[in-house]
């Protein structure tokens, strides 16, 4: 089962629907939406900020989620997919985004709907990422505007299958 913490007097409030794979670690000021899923050794730790997750959100194995005390603040919107050993650390994160596997989002970055962090990649505090665009790189840096229906079918895609995954786990 999943470590669910409470710290300083908040307790993780966790939507209906969630998955939660039984290593994840979700502590203190954490909401996550309905429908999400949190896969295998995720940490998300609201301990010294809040950490504030939409609907159908998935968080793939790996990621771990944390703030800056007293300064900056995740918040993730709709739909959005996190691959897997990706670090957010007081980051913004708008509808339908896709981070890749092994990004890493420093405070307030802002990722706009639609935008792709490409695997890897190194986004810079406060670098502010526009809707349907793709950056990548070390430091990050704007790589092209991608198509809004490409991109939103590939996006969806991913977070919808993400759905059908955790759909595998649920206990009869």
């Amino acid at each position: 089962m999943a470590l669910i913490k409470s710290v300083c007097g908040f307790t993780p409030q966790i939507g209906e629907g969630c998955f939660l794979a039984e290593n994840v670690t979700i502590v203190g000021d954490t909401v996550l939406g309905e429908g999400c899923s949190v896969w295998f050794n995720a940490v998300l730790r609201g301990d010294v900020n809040s950490i504030r997750i939409g609907n159908h959100v998935n968080i793939q194995d790996g990621s771990v989620l944390h703030t800056l005390y007293q300064k900056s603040t995740i918040e993730i919107g709709d739909y959005v997919s996190i691959g897997h050993n990706v670090t957010i650390h007081g980051a913004h994160i708008r509808d339908y985004a896709l981070i890749g596997m092994g990004a890493t989002l420093l405070d307030d970055a802002e990722v706009g709907e639609g935008a792709i962090v490409a695997a890897g990649a190194l986004v810079l505090k406060g670098t502010k990422i526009g809707a349907y665009e793709i950056w990548g790189g070390v430091p990050a840096k704007f790589i092209k505007k991608a198509d809004p229906a490409q991109t939103a079918e590939i996006n969806r895609k991913i977070a919808h299958n993400y759905a059908m995954y955790a759909s595998w786990y649920a206990e009869d």
